[in-house]
């Protein structure tokens, strides 16, 4: 197997490639740094499917639609919440360490994490294409590594060990499996216990939940549906698919999926592809003004991203980077007293509860009651005394 280059895979401070300004799909910001959501922002997404007989459809009772799609509003506090309660962390530890050490820190905020991020999730369609993997790995280890950081900052855990970790775990999860070794060896500087070690916290922080709905699906059905329309060349229709698919992988790289259902976003690439044609299944379709609205919002997305500088800004994130290595949470480096205070605690709490556990079973062995007697002695024959039945030997035969 062929060895990735290093430069696929490097931290974003090493990187070469200038773009302009990151631009946040999932809200704007003022000029004081702080982001502003607006009132149509934060209107909840209706699904396209239609719920005329009460009914829930299949996407409604998946744990992604349950628990992974937000309002606009949702997404930005969740963000800033795990960002805040990160760095309230990260200054207690170092205040235990020394008082005031934690002043001159600059830590790194909810947007800059979000940057960050999003560079590793672009870097694994070049690792999905070393492994010849398919879409569904690639777009399932997208969602994995997103959702994380919904979660996690990148000041406990660097975005590059996740996303290696993202991409195994989405190998298996999708039936494309690969063996650790062969997958860490074909990965410059990278060892299986970097994937290893971080593999379970991965799982848990996506709650166990590792079914995901791709919006690439949803392409396919809408382009049969195009197919039938009146008046379509096949040859034409190709080539609009094949534009849909590519404006597809570019909305993975957006906030789409935690906003809008697959359907959406798949009809939102082919009003790229072609509006007039999407306008003509709209109708067929019988979709509202209202119901086209956020398919015309997800279209918008996806040409943000494709603009000049949409997509990353590499001067932010080599700054973002730089600084992370001076905010990282110290309770999570190997060798730092913080590490080794975090871990002794840890131990403590483990023996306690092994201790607390151990004592409970004593405990209920003593008041254990054999219901068959106690054991009796006949000569050298050791026997059960047998429980009182409630019969006389007057009874028997």
């Amino acid at each position: 197997m062929n060895h990735i280059k290093q430069e696929d895979i490097k931290p974003a401070l090493v990187q070469e490639e200038p773009k302009d300004a990151l631009s946040l799909s999932a809200a704007t910001l003022t000029t004081n740094g702080k982001k502003e959501v607006k009132k149509e922002d934060v209107d909840v997404v209706k699904p396209l499917v239609r719920e005329s007989d009460g009914r829930k459809s299949l996407w409604q009772g998946s744990s992604q639609y349950r628990h992974w799609m937000f309002s606009q509003e949702m997404l930005l506090k969740q963000r800033t919440h795990t960002n805040e309660t990160a760095v309230t962390a990260i200054k207690r530890a170092y205040e235990a360490e020394e008082t005031g050490s934690s002043n001159g820190i600059e830590f790194i905020n909810a947007q800059e994490e979000y940057a960050l991020v999003k560079l590793y999730v672009d870097k694994i369609s070049a690792l999905c294409d070393h492994f010849r993997w398919t879409e569904e790995v690639e777009a399932t280890a997208m969602t994995y590594l997103k959702r994380f950081y919904l979660k996690n900052t990148v000041m406990d855990w660097h975005p590059k060990n996740v996303m290696l970790t993202a991409l195994f775990l989405a190998a298996k999860t999708t039936n494309q499996p690969i063996s650790l070794d062969a997958y860490t060896s074909a990965i410059p500087k990278t060892s299986p216990s970097d994937v290893l070690d971080l593999e379970f916290l991965v799982a848990q922080s996506l709650s166990f939940e590792f079914a995901v709905w791709p919006a690439f699906r949803a392409v396919w059905g809408i382009w049969l549906d195009l197919q039938s329309l009146p008046d379509t060349r096949p040859e034409a229709i190709k080539d609009i698919l094949n534009a849909a698919r590519e404006h597809v992988r570019t909305a993975r790289l957006t906030d789409a999926e935690f906003l809008y259902p697959p359907s959406q976003i798949a009809a939102g690439a082919f009003w790229l592809a072609s509006e007039t044609l999407t306008e003509q299944w709209a109708k067929a379709k019988g979709l509202t003004a209202s119901e086209l609205e956020p398919i015309k919002e997800v279209a918008r997305m996806i040409e943000r991203e494709n603009e000049p500088g949409g997509r990353i800004n590499i001067e932010l994130v080599r700054d973002v980077d730089r600084r992370l290595r001076l905010c990282k949470n110290p309770e999570k480096i190997p060798g730092t007293n913080a590490y080794k205070r975090k871990q002794a605690a840890a131990e403590a709490a483990a023996n306690e509860k092994r201790a607390k556990k151990l004592a409970a079973e004593q405990q209920a062995g003593s008041m254990d009651v054999d219901v068959f007697g106690e054991k009796i002695f006949i000569g050298d024959v050791k026997q059960e005394a047998k429980p009182d039945l409630g019969f006389s030997s007057g009874d028997e035969d």
